[in-house]
């Protein structure tokens, strides 16, 4: 049984009691896990993704990169049984994604998507809030901070071209063979196998320490803080989420992640083991990023901010846009966290959350009880999310390439 030498869990957990008390107050189920489920879901940190690291061996780097990319886009549209001598790889790889797992239910998955969809661009503020702190982890801000990906000036685009893989795979039946979803699902996961694969030659990637880069076990997390997370959590901002629904966009997000790759050892039956996860991803910490954490956190918040190019109205959306998402960051990051990285005193900004609570959860009455507001409302978000990603990514789209390069 190989473990990463900072994953804490059972050095910390002593000291943890009173959290695990709080939890269990909170949500009515003791958080903690068993340990058997704690040891797999460890060892998961050093498990990839073999079968597309298959077919990026045979084709992308056997062959030439313009071949593979054609490879994939053929199928994405045709069918594997278009590409011409299609490789036994590129066929595992499509079999995978073709054919649904035995525990994919479609009516949770749309469920969970149109769940997903109705938190609109609050989800894009919670969820790069949240991801502050998993900066200070290593295993999660190290493949970001040797790749330069999120940080300084590629910050904002690389955050955008996130935000628009949540939109692609998120639209109604976004998922099926031959929509945007699986489309980018698929490309998203191959750029992490050239991620990975580019990491683990890196003299100084601490495999002892960290495990593989992308992780099964740190992909787990990114899945729930897409779904268990954001639905307990945008309550505060008023947002009457079920457990239900909840449970709906984790099974979501778990087809999301089957798509890309993401197929850990153990996945959390329901919300009470999701809860336990997120417990032990707490208690684990080894808090160790030093520097690269701190940098990640600053560049986050700091790419929201006016430049010297924005001039009259730009700049004055963008100071509204800095310091509303300064106020979300402050709300939904730990004090200890935020203080740590050194980011601005949020100001009034901090209250804006708070102010919005009344209205949302107005809303979010009216729309459980009639249906047309419902159907309403999930339009105006697909289409005010799209918009909103559109206007800040300007006329390029994502591409989901990896870094050609390492910054270190």
């Amino acid at each position: 049984m190989t473990i990463p030498t900072e994953f804490r869990y059972w050095d910390n957990l002593p000291r943890a009691q009173w959290l695990r008390r709080a939890l269990k107050l909170a949500f009515g189920a003791d958080p903690q896990l068993p340990d058997e489920v704690v040891r797999t879901w460890a060892e998961g940190y050093y498990d990839a993704d073999p079968i597309a690291e298959a077919f990026v061996d045979e084709v992308y780097l056997g062959r030439s990169q313009r071949e593979g990319r054609a490879m994939v886009d053929r199928a994405l549209t045709a069918g594997v049984d278009a590409v011409p001598d299609a490789p036994a790889s590129l066929r595992a790889l499509f079999a995978e994604i073709e054919a649904p797992p035995a525990w994919m239910e479609p009516a949770r998955v749309a469920l969970g998507a149109r769940v997903f969809r109705r938190f609109g661009t609050h989800m894009h503020s919670f969820a790069g809030a949240i991801t502050l702190e998993g900066y200070r982890e290593s295993s999660v801000a190290k493949p970001l901070a040797f790749t330069g990906a999120y940080t300084g000036a590629s910050a904002s685009k690389r955050f955008l071209e996130t935000a628009s893989f949540w939109i692609d795979v998120s639209e109604p039946d976004g998922l099926l063979p031959g929509r945007p979803g699986r489309a980018t699902a698929l490309r998203v996961r191959l750029m992490h196998v050239f991620v990975r694969r580019r990491l683990l030659a890196h003299p100084k990637w601490n495999l002892a320490a960290w495990g593989v880069p992308i992780s099964q076990s740190d992909a787990l997390l990114t899945l729930m803080g897409g779904s268990f997370v954001p639905g307990y959590g945008l309550r505060a901002l008023g947002y009457r989420t079920s457990r239900e629904e909840i449970e709906a966009m984790m099974h979501f997000w778990r087809y999301v992640g089957h798509l890309m790759g993401v197929q850990p050892r153990w996945y959390p039956r329901d919300a009470d083991e999701a809860l336990g996860l997120m417990f032990a991803s707490h208690v684990k910490g080894a808090r160790a990023s030093g520097e690269d954490g701190v940098h990640l956190a600053r560049s986050y918040v700091a790419s929201y901010a006016p430049t010297a190019n924005d001039k009259g109205r730009a700049a004055w959306l963008k100071w509204l846009e800095h310091g509303l998402q300064v106020g979300y960051t402050s709300w939904f990051v730990p004090p200890n966290t935020y203080s740590y990285y050194g980011l601005p005193s949020p100001g009034l900004w901090r209250l804006h959350p708070l102010l919005q609570a009344p209205v949302i959860f107005a809303r979010e009455t009216v729309r459980k009880t009639v249906p047309a507001v419902d159907e309403w409302w999930d339009a105006h978000a697909r289409k005010s999310t799209r918009a909103w990603v559109r206007e800040r990514l300007g006329p390029r789209s994502a591409e989901y390439h990896a870094v050609e390069q390492l910054t270190r």
